[in-house]
């Protein structure tokens, strides 16, 4: 389909006078970027998918260098799911369990609240350039992850909030569409208005159907406030990034210390480092190994 073909992005503005924030996510080939490198399975791929699409539209509520790092630590079988953003849209994330199989639940669709599980917490940490980073936590409340943000934004954040997202996987496992949508209620919203919001988000097909039908995230958005008022603030790119690198790998090799990088190349004359994020492994020889060792040694001391 065309829309397949579209790049991922994000768009934010306001509605209804400035009385509600809204955010919508096109994040179809970020997902199926993450999918291919982690050889994800269907529910691992819908689970670690809605957490990246609010994920980035969380990150689009940052400023500058600010960044931010979702945990969803449920005891379903594909374990956590983590995913970064920052300001700027760059989004990366991992299931821990990629390949953990969860059939499909009682109305046949993917089951992600199986898979992440009912028992467990939300964690949300912001690096917002301070001393000590901001934390929030919220036990799961459903699995489906869109409640769970739903009521963490409620919770931790005090901002009554709406938050919508999915992930359409093909038979061959590859992801057909991916997106999501947060509307945030603003101080001055009528009862009136407030049931008008609720009815729209209640009648809101899902958000694949919607991409599948050829919609925009502007056009998710005119579904659930109307042609009324929406402002489109910024339209902003959405791309995978991880800073994972060869070097931060060797000062991650360095911090092992003397005793660990001289282990390493006894037992096993090399090593293989593999990121949790990107799944790029980097592999260093003995001689690479012996190159870290003598950088690890201490400085000898002048007499």
């Amino acid at each position: 389909m065309e829309e397949n073909h579209q790049e991922d992005i994000l768009v934010r503005g306001t509605a209804w006078k400035g009385k509600i924030r809204v955010f919508a996510a096109r994040t179809t080939k970020l997902v199926e970027e993450l999918r291919r490198r982690h050889d994800s399975f269907p529910t691992a791929t819908a689970a670690l998918g809605r957490t990246l699409s609010v994920g980035a539209m969380m990150g689009a509520m940052l400023k500058g260098a600010e960044k931010l790092t979702i945990q969803v630590k449920g005891d379903g079988p594909i374990g956590q799911v983590v995913v970064d953003a920052n300001a700027a849209g760059e989004v990366r994330g991992y299931v821990e369990h990629p390949q953990a199989h969860h059939g499909s639940n009682a109305l046949g669709k993917l089951d992600v609240a199986g898979a992440v599980g009912t028992e467990g917490y939300l964690h949300v940490t912001k690096d917002l350039g301070l001393k000590e980073p901001y934390r929030g936590s919220v036990p799961i409340i459903s699995g489906e992850l869109g409640e769970d943000f739903t009521y963490y934004f409620a919770v931790s954040e005090q901002t009554p909030s709406a938050v919508g997202a999915g992930v359409l996987v093909g038979p061959d496992k590859a992801v057909i569409h991916a997106g999501g949508f947060i509307v945030q209620l603003l101080p001055g919203l009528s009862d009136e208005e407030i049931g008008r919001l609720e009815q729209a988000i209640a009648a809101l097909p899902p958000v694949t159907s919607l991409l599948d039908q050829g919609e925009t995230p502007e056009g998710i958005l005119r579904w659930i406030v109307g042609d009324e008022d929406l402002l489109i603030h910024d339209t902003m790119p959405l791309q995978f990034k991880c800073q994972c690198s060869r070097e931060r790998v060797e000062t991650t090799l360095l911090s092992l210390g003397e005793q660990e990088l001289a282990a390493m190349i006894e037992e096993d004359g090399k090593a293989e480092v593999v990121c949790h994020f990107c799944n790029e492994a980097y592999a260093f020889d003995k001689q690479q190994l012996e190159q870290l060792l003598e950088q690890a040694k201490p400085e000898p001391s002048e007499s």
